[in-house]
Formats: C-alpha cells, structure tokens, sequence
C-alpha cells in the first residue's frame, strides 16, 4: 500500500506530500493542482511499468505506432517547476521508501535524465546513486553487498560495489532484468514496482460503456470499454452477481433484478438490464450516471482487484442522494479487499458523508498565485477541523471556502489576504 508521495519541484508544487491512505479525497478549486497530483502519480505508474523518462512523461508507442501509453500533462520545461534544474519524486511503500530526482541534460538535446535515486527499507539503505558517468550511472547497494549482478563494471576495483544502469530509465525497472539477482534483495525491488505498477488511472466515458465488446475481453478500459463482458463474467459467479444486482438496485432508481448480454450477428455481447416488471432496458437507453455506477462496481466488485484506482471527479453524474451508498461501498472494498482508490471531487455531498477514516485521508490543493505554487495540507490538520466538521459538516467547509481561508492562514496569511483565498482558491499579491 502506497502511504505518501512528495513532490519536490514538480509542476506547480515547490515541496509537497499527499498522504495516502485506503480511500483518499483531494479537494480544491479549479487549476490549484489537483490534476496534477494524477500525473505524478501517473509518472510513478510509468516506473512502475518499467518505461525511460521519455516514455512515461512523453508517451509510448508500440509496433506501427500505436500509443501505448499516453503521456502526461503539459511540456518538458512544465514538468519542472519554473526556474528549477530538477524534479524529485518520493514514494513510501509500507516499509520501503523510493527517491528518484531527474533533470534535462542540455549535452543530450535536453532529454531527461536520472541524477539520483534511491531504495530505502525503514532505515536500511537498498541502494542509493553513486556517480553519474556519461550516458550511465552507478548505483551503490547497500551494506557493501551486492545488489543485483551487472552487464558492465565500472573498474575492477569496484567490481562487488556497483551496478551500472543507463541514465535515461529508473534503475527501479532495469534492475528487474537482471537475471542473477540474489534472492534476498529482490523481493524489495519487486514489492516497489508492483506498487508503482499496479495503479488504473479511470476515465470513463458512457459512449464507451454502451458500445458492445467481444466475447473473452474482461478487463475493464481505462474509458469503460469492455463493460458488457467484465459483467458476464462477474455474473458467471453467483454469489458475485446477487452483490452487483443488490448495489445497482440501491444505487439508481431502476428495479434491476437481473443481466443479459444478447450477442448480434458479428458475434459481440450487448448489455441490457432487466427490470422486476420484466421490463427490458438497454445499455443505450441507461442514463450516464447507470452506466458510470456499474462501471465503478465492476472494478471494485470484481475478482482481480488492481492495487490503486485513480478517480477525478468520481462523483460525476451521480445524484447526491445516491452519493452515501457509492462511498459505503468504496470504503468497505477497500477495507475488505486491501487496494485504494484517490478521487478528486468539487462535491460538498460527498465531502459530508465521509467516515472518520476517510477525513483523515481527505487533503486540499490550494494554489498560492504570488509563489506560483500550490500547496498540500490534510484537511484534518487545519485549525478546529474536527470540531466545525462536527457542528457544520465538511461540505459546508468546502462550499464556503473555510478550507482555503483556514490553509492560507497556516501560512501566515493576513486576514483580508486569507479571505481572498477562501473566495477564489487563490493567493493574489
């Protein structure tokens, strides 16, 4: 489970954590930095899947120039913060603590490049970076022992000391293709990079969701392509479907009590609900919201569960009503299953209904415009948060500005200057 990320020079944070935990809520106004919290999360996912720097912040493409992989937000000189020469990003992994600082190296068309990394085990040192030679650099494991086994030395001297990596890709992933990696040190690089790489980022579109799937695809789209035949198979298991049937039915306004996926000529598996009354309603007449709902439930609910879900706006479309019963159910999956979801939202509704839990791991963004910089605090840190959300509720806290205002005089704000951010999410000097 991922329990921080700090943010040193990316984008707009000058220095910055979001603690994690099982269901985290990030809040805030229009372009303070919520988005881009996604996408550094999103660039950790990259190391996660073993990609260079140039592929997880750019993109990749794979044969006849399919994009595999879309790149983050924005243009090289944006990712760095302004007038910085580099960018750290710091994940904690239960026990393990991963550093990566990269930068753009002007002798190599301004590419980026690794300048520092490091895996840490409580205290321990895994390895940390060593020296920076050309186009590869040293990685020093710790304790004097050998980390993973090298293709190249650096000098005989330094033979049991060292593994050389290529500057253009976290060392991270290029240690998982070592083959003579000795066996006590690999579960460590393993758990990291399944944490980073196990991440779904979800987008989800209802015209995505409505159009039918082949028979056999049963993963979910990052825009909910699929959704007929993830919910065939989720179906197959009884028990699996009566819980999908039940939430559907709490969860919107339709009396659903069963599935079916007819399938058309080409072969391709449609969705349609079926109603108590024995009414029959198509994926194409369900309102968005339906669709969105079901999407959501196919991703907790089912059997392979991914370890981190990343949601923007995740209440979009559903009714505030409703809203308690899609927080129930995030909080209990992550509990009962182990993985986490981060969400933002803009939802006074939602903000109210959050457990003791869950306001704990709830932040605000706020953008402080005479810095050029945003900000990250728990909410549950901000002066008397616990006792206003007590007499007020957080959703009231968060459509008044009391947040914004509460943030900016953490920070030695005056009052006129406080209110001013409270109004607007903004610092202006």
């Amino acid at each position: 489970m991922i329990t921080s990320v700090r943010l040193v020079n990316f984008k707009n944070f000058a220095d910055e954590t979001l603690r994690v935990g099982p269901f985290t809520v990030i809040v805030g106004a229009n372009a303070s930095g919520k988005s881009n919290i996604r996408d550094a999360f999103r660039f950790l996912h990259g190391v996660g899947r073993g990609y260079t720097l140039a592929e997880s912040i750019g993109g990749k493409y794979g044969v006849g120039g399919q994009i595999e992989w879309a790149g983050i937000r924005g243009t090289m000189d944006e990712i760095i913060r302004f007038n910085q020469p580099s960018v750290l990003c710091q994940v904690e992994v239960e026990d393990f603590t991963y550093t990566i600082r990269f930068g753009r190296d002007e002798d190599r068309a301004g590419a980026f490049q690794v300048t520092e990394e490091r895996l840490k085990h409580i205290a321990n040192r895994i390895y940390s970076t060593q020296t920076e030679r050309g186009d590869l650099y040293s990685l020093r494991p710790g304790d004097g022992e050998l980390l993973l086994h090298w293709d190249k030395v650096i000098s005989p001297s330094e033979v049991n000391n060292y593994v050389k990596v290529r500057a253009d890709q976290p060392g991270l992933s290029q240690f998982q293709r070592k083959e003579r990696a000795p066996d006590k040190h690999r579960p460590c690089t393993e758990r990291v990079t399944q944490a980073l790489g196990n991440m779904r980022f979800l987008d989800l579109d209802p015209q995505r969701m409505r159009e039918p799937a082949f028979p056999g695809q049963t993963v979910l789209g990052d825009r909910g392509e699929h959704l007929p035949t993830v919910l065939q198979a989720i179906c197959e298991d009884s028990q699996r479907k009566e819980t999908l049937v039940a939430w559907i039915s709490e969860l919107t306004p339709m009396d659903v009590r069963d599935f079916e996926f007819p399938t058309d000529p080409s072969g391709r598996v449609h969705l349609a609900f079926l109603e108590a009354n024995g009414r029959k309603v198509s994926a194409y007449a369900a309102s968005d919201g339906t669709l969105r709902l079901l999407a959501m439930l196919a991703l907790l609910l089912g059997p392979d569960p991914n370890g981190l879900y990343f949601f923007e706006e995740i209440d979009n479309g559903i009714h505030p009503a409703r809203q308690w019963l899609l927080l129930e159910l995030i909080q209990k999956q992550t509990a009962k299953q182990g993985f986490q979801v981060i969400t933002t939202t803009h939802s006074p509704d939602l903000l109210t209904m959050v457990n003791d839990e869950t306001f704990k791991n709830t932040s605000v963004v706020c953008r402080l415009e005479d810095a050029d910089d945003a900000i990250i605090r728990p909410v549950a840190e901000l002066p008397r948060a616990g006792e206003l959300r007590k007499s007020q509720g957080l959703g009231n806290l968060l459509s008044g500005g009391w947040m914004e205002t509460a943030l900016a005089f953490t920070e030695g704000y005056d009052e006129g200057e406080a209110q001013a951010v409270g109004r607007t999410g903004r610092a202006s000097h």
